[in-house]
């Protein structure tokens, strides 16, 4: 579709509606798409950026678009030039509008076909079969069925018709050709030993071909060669020319060429070399090596006559790295299971050894290479297999992979569901027990063993688990009405519910929070997209990954291209990364004739930690040849002495042993480097240049023997060593030194991240939960959290204060909690600190206090070993601190004393202990801060556990792969804070009218800037299809707040949509609002937000966000009452016409106690039981006002 302004909009909308119809049959819309935003050049909405977005959102081929303001706004009202076309989306450029106005924020939905089968467009027609002159033969075009929706139908029909036609073709008639005369005779390919000479002519007609070859060849150079073997042979006059280059394109000087093993010489500066008197076919017996790169053969270039142009691409030497895993599997007795793994590197690995429970197999009894294959498994041979895999070079440790084996005729999966007690409402109680919990049941969701197509696979392409296999129907009385409870009575096995793995997030600067805007994002070396205009990314998580590898390059080259390593969900719960990255340092200009010495470290009242050392014309360009021009050099250095840098760090600080496990670095600081010409900006490469470290600001003595240098590949995350380090000869100070240093050397040509490091091997596992709230109930805990860990290195004598952090790792809770690596010290328990925080979807959890006084049962960790860990939260000696960290001294337990063998440390080789440790045992906790709110779903749901989805018709989610959070924003007119109550019943489809989906409580959040004025972002369950994705059910939401409220106002956008959208919903009153909620996602102005996500705790927040900013892009936790909203109530609080309890008890404390003791024993005499008040209240109840007091009201009865 074409350009479109203020004359009209889609002028033919409605022809090209009633065609589509016709073509395509029923239609639907998609949700709303908001992916750009109007700043820079405009708004682009374009169809590519939103399936980058948003996967699997939008059909394939979508047939119309709609376009609206984020005001809600058609193109037509606001005079503005745009563009759209269904298939490439919509755009607005700001340039085309009239002068000093921009385009509108747009977002944008599609229209695609209900039917999710129809055929595509017939291809061009095939060429003839036949290509002979005057020859019949046979064309033929296709076409494919094509399925738009977004989600794969669970059973596709095939489309009516044919895929092929065919039809008759005849080539065009004979016409005979004619050949040209004979070209002269080519120059003889050898002048000895036998050679080739080649002519050759031309057929006049392309019709038909001519008769006969085109070419003759004649054999010439017969003479024989002085050498025996035609591989040695001389052709004088010829030369070969070559020239040497890594992958990166990098020239190699000093590379040394051998010619059937004899050396013949070395690579110039830029990697060139010639050979006289070399016949051109002897280039295959030529080889080139260079220290740290494997062997590289010649390549054909050009050739001329008597010279032949060749080049060596020489690749770096790598040690091993694991690139597939073995995968867990269940099996029965008898059966037979295949364990497959895989390592890449330069060379390639060509040995792989595999170990159960820590012991070799023997390849004499079992045969394996790459794959294990168990025939005939028995129980014994169930437990932990994993591989290594060896190149020479190194070795590379797999993930462990444990094998189940259950006896014939056993079942895996306990049919008796575990205990999972949820929360009841309020008002609720069960009459015989007098508890708010009630026992759900929850199935385990462990593997289980399934149906298998084969035995064979390294995956089994179908996963089977423990879930749901009968539900029932409970109900639980409450005043004024009867709960509806599913409880589950049975479980079995079952094909697994699949999710997909993403990670999302996104990145800025550590210091500014500034976002890295459209920077390129890289996986595994691939390009994967780029960040959005907030710095926000979403990446999908190939299957089997073990390490995620991300890099981030910023385009604009503000930041420094940073690698992490992004921790996941195996599960598929989706773990919002708030990614930290480094801001490049400006540049300066350098002299390369001169020696350069470039600082590391610029801490405020601190020495460098080290200096780069250049000596003079050091820099040389990619070709090899020297460069004497101005330098225009970038060097950022994180130094560890600035504890705000921790998270900016590249990678996980971690490198490959000599056993091929992954261990841990402390790190003394890492730079990134960037060396460029002035003029052209070109990049440069170095020679060998001095890295020189401060051994003053190495406190611990053993690590100035232990320091290596190391850089970052960019493809594994994990870090090489480069050099060792030396200790500076007193005689080589230059006169300006007073200090000592340790020296290492390297070339700064492909890698630019380096690293000063030490291995450290006294480690240790820690111990962390996190609950959802204060609480800590073993059943509530949270999965799907971010927990963090950084190392400290305190100040001898000062484990307060620490000096440096000297590592950092993150993992994520599981349904036990998470342990963390960390070092530790057995002799000094004071020796390493850490600080540890965790984050859930951008918020921060609180740690549990430390002052004014320990507890230890609050804390979770028991005396005296609490005292020896010296646990302080941040806020210890400041109350204006943060709450949501904690710090303590990691000393390792001493396995002589009982009190410290459960925890919350453990020694490194007990992680096992660690994982599966009883909740009981030492631990430290995080919480959500408990907001005044409650939600109940008829059929259970962890929001954090996406395998606990149960398929039903009363599920409050209906679709386990896209979860939409719908909200309400209520405004309360009234001097304090109020709970506010949407009941959501099924309102339309016949399998859910009446029902009760769920509740939502919350209560009002005040509006700092407006006296008397709160409002309520207020969960509803969304319209929509139901879990069979067939029929849509619109919910109908009754919304009510507790106390004295009536409705005073009604969104008057909300309001016409509802008269446009029948049936509307009866019973309103002017205490309760009810409708049956929209199916389109209508934004702010109406007071409704949704968004659809693949992880609802993350649909919430953004929604909760926007709800709170009231707009629809925007995201705020402070909130704005006024804007943005559905419903005003206005609430009164009923004046008190007696004296108050509190009043009383200070005007005459005597006489108010013995009344409080009379009518307690007056109480106990009737055994009146405890009266539970109802909320909301039932009509009955609020009605007799003048008889019963509100809630707020009640006071001790008095005597």
């Amino acid at each position: 579709m074409g350009q479109v302004g203020n004359q009209h909009y889609f002028a033919d909308m409605y022809y090209t509606l009633v065609q589509i119809k016709y073509i395509y049959g029923a239609t639907e819309w998609t949700s709303w798409f908001n992916v750009d935003h109007p700043e820079g050049d405009g708004d682009y909405e374009t169809v590519e950026a939103i399936r980058f977005y948003y996967p699997q959102r939008l059909c394939l081929r979508p047939i119309a678009l709609e376009a609206r303001t984020t005001e809600w706004a058609r193109p037509k009202e606001t005079n503005e030039i745009v563009h759209s076309n269904p298939g490439k989306g919509f755009w607005c450029i700001n340039k085309e509008q009239q002068k000093g106005q921009n385009c509108s924020n747009y977002h944008v939905r599609f229209q695609c076909p209900l039917d999710s089968l129809f055929w595509s467009r017939w291809s061009p027609w095939s060429t003839c079969s036949q290509t002979g002159c005057g020859a019949k033969g046979i064309q033929i075009r296709q076409r494919t069925c094509i399925n738009v929706q977004p989600l794969k139908s669970l059973s596709l029909e095939k489309c009516r018709g044919k895929t092929t036609e065919r039809r008759v073709c005849i080539t065009q008639p004979c016409i005979r050709g004619k050949w040209s005369s004979w070209s002269n005779w080519t120059t003889c390919t050898k002048t000895c030993g036998g050679g080739k000479s080649v002519r050759r002519r031309i057929c006049s007609s392309n019709a038909m071909p001519c008769s006969g070859r085109s070419f003759q060849i004649q054999k010439c150079g017969k003479s024989s060669c002085r050498k025996s073997s035609c591989h040695e042979c001389i052709c004088a006059n010829h030369t070969l020319v070559g020239k040497v280059q890594t992958t990166h394109g990098f020239v190699q000087s000093y590379a040394k060429v051998y010619m059937n093993g004899k050396i013949q010489g070395t690579t110039d500066q830029h990697g060139m070399f010639s050979l006289k008197g070399v016949c051109k076919d002897v280039y295959r017996n030529i080889t080139v090596t260079m220290d740290g790169f494997s062997t590289g053969n010649l390549q054909s270039w050009k050739n001329e006559p008597n010279i032949a142009y060749f080049e060596a691409v020489l690749k770096r030497l790598e040690k091993p790295y694991m690139v597939q895993h073995p995968f867990s599997k269940i099996r029965r007795e008898g059966h037979k299971v295949t364990l497959c793994c895989e390592a890449t590197g330069n060379p390639v690995p060509s040995k792989y050894y595999w170990y159960h429970n820590g012991t070799l197999l023997d390849k004499n009894k079992i045969k394996y290479e790459k794959s294990l294959i168990l025939q005939n498994i028995q129980i014994v041979q169930a437990g932990i297999y994993y591989c290594k895999a060896s190149n020479g070079l190194g070795v590379i440790k797999s993930s462990i992979a444990h094998l189940t084996v259950i006896g014939k005729g056993e079942s895996h999966c306990d049919k008796s569901p575990h205990e999972h007690l949820i929360k009841l409402p309020t008002e609720c109680i069960q009459t015989k027990t007098g508890s708010h919990f009630y026992n759900v049941g929850k199935c385990p969701n462990s593997q289980c063993a399934g149906h298998l197509s084969s035995d064979h696979q390294c995956k089994d392409k179908v996963d089977y688990c423990c879930g749901v296999k009968r539900m029932k129907l409970q109900e639980v009385k409450c005043p004024g009405y009867t709960l509806p409870i599913m409880v589950i009575v049975e479980c079995g096995c079952a094909q697994c519910t699949q999710h997909k793995i993403l990670a999302r997030g996104r990145v800025t600067a550590y210091d500014s929070s500034a976002p890295l805007q459209f920077g390129q994002i890289l996986m595994n070396g691939e390009n994967m997209g780029f960040t959005g205009y907030k710095g926000e990314f979403t990446l999908e998580v190939p299957v089997g990954t073990k390490r995620l590898v991300v890099t981030f390059v910023d385009p604009q080259e503000k930041f420094v291209d940073s690698i992490k390593i992004i921790p996941f969900d195996p599960k598929g719960n989706n773990i919002y990364q708030d990614i930290k990255i480094m801001r490049k340092k400006d540049s300066v200009n350098l002299n390369p004739s001169a020696t350069n010495i470039i600082p590391l470290g610029e801490v405020a009242g601190e020495d460098p930690i080290g200096e780069l050392v250049i000596p003079p014309n050091s820099f040389t360009r990619m070709t090899g040849e020297s460069y004497s021009g101005t330098v225009k050099a970038s060097l950022t250095f994180l130094d560890p002495r600035n504890i705000s840098t921790a998270s900016a760090a590249s990678s996980d600080l971690n490198f490959v042993n000599r056993n091929g496990d992954i261990s841990p670095l402390r790190t003394y600081g890492m730079f990134a480097v960037d060396f460029r010409e002035k003029s052209t900006n070109s990049v440069l490469q170095t020679g060998k240049v001095e890295v020189r470290l401060d051994t003053e600001q190495i406190k611990m003595s053993q690590h100035l023997k232990e320091m290596k240098l190391w850089s970052l590949n960019p493809l594994t995350g994990l870090w090489e060593e480069e050099s060792t380090f030396r200790m500076e000869g007193e005689g080589k100070r230059r006169k300006r030194e007073e200090r000592s240093f340790l020296i290492g050397q390297l070339e700064i040509r492909e890698r630019r991240l380096f690293n000063l490091d030490v291995p450290e091997f006294r480690r240790c596992f820690v111990k962390v939960r996190a609950y959802m709230n204060e609480k800590f109930l073993p059943n509530e805990q949270i999965e799907g959290i971010v927990v963090t860990l950084i190392n400290l290195e305190p100040l001898p004598g000062f484990s307060s204060n620490p000096r440096a952090w000297g590592r950092f790792d993150s993992v994520i809770t599981g349904r036990n909690g998470a342990c963390l690596p960390a070092f530790c010290d057995a002799q000094k328990p004071d020796a390493y600190s850490a600080y540890v925080t965790a984050t859930m979807g951008g918020e921060e959890l609180e740690a549990v206090p430390s002052s004014p006084k320990l507890n230890p049962n609050v804390i979770g960790v028991s005396q005296p070993y609490l005292s020896k860990l010296n646990y302080q939260r941040t806020d210890h000696e400041n109350s204006a601190g943060k709450k949501t960290a904690f710090k303590f001294n990691i000393a390792k337990p001493n396995p002589n004393n009982f009190e410290e063998t459960s925890g919350p440390i453990y020694a490194y080789r007990n992680l096992r202990s660690c994982e599966e440790a009883p909740v009981l045992d030492n631990h430290f906790r995080f919480y959500r801060v408990e907001e005044d709110k409650y939600e109940y779903n008829v059929v259970p749901f962890v929001e954090t556990d996406l395998s606990s989805w149960i398929s039903g018709y009363l599920s409050w989610w209906p679709n386990p792969q896209e979860f939409r959070a719908c909200y309400l924003k209520v405004q309360i007119q009234g001097q304090q804070e109020y709970m506010v109550r949407s009941r959501n019943i099924g309102g339309m489809h016949a399998k859910t009218i009446g029902q009760l989906y769920g509740l939502r409580d919350i209560r009002s959040v005040r509006d700092m800037s407006m006296e008397g004025s709160s409002a309520a972002c207020l969960e509803f369950k969304c319209s929509g299809k139901l879990y069979d994705q067939d029929l849509l059910d619109r919910t109908l939401v009754a919304v009510t707040p507790q106390g004295s409220c009536h409705v005073i106002e009604v969104n008057r956008l909300l309001v016409d949509y509802l008269k446009r959208h029948p049936p509307l919903a009866l019973g309103n009153d002017t205490g309760t609002f009810n409708m049956l909620a929209p199916v389109d996602p209508l934004g702010h102005n109406y007071g409704i937000y949704t968004v659809t996500d693949q992880n609802p705790r993350l649909a919430k927040e953004i929604a909760i966000g926007r709800c709170f900013d009231g707009t629809s892009d925007g995201f705020s936790r402070a909130m704005r009452s006024q804007v943005g909203t559905a419903l005003t109530f206005r609430c009164h609080e009923k004046s008190v016409t007696r004296e108050s309890f509190f009043q009383r008890l200070l005007n005459n404390p005597s006489e108010t106690l013995r009344e409080i003791r009379s009518g307690m024993q007056e109480n106990e005499q009737r055994e009146t039981p405890l009266r539970i008040i109802p909320y909301p209240a039932s009509s009955s109840l609020s009605s007799s006002n003048s008889r019963q007091p509100s809630a707020n009201q009640r006071r001790p009865r008095l005597t």
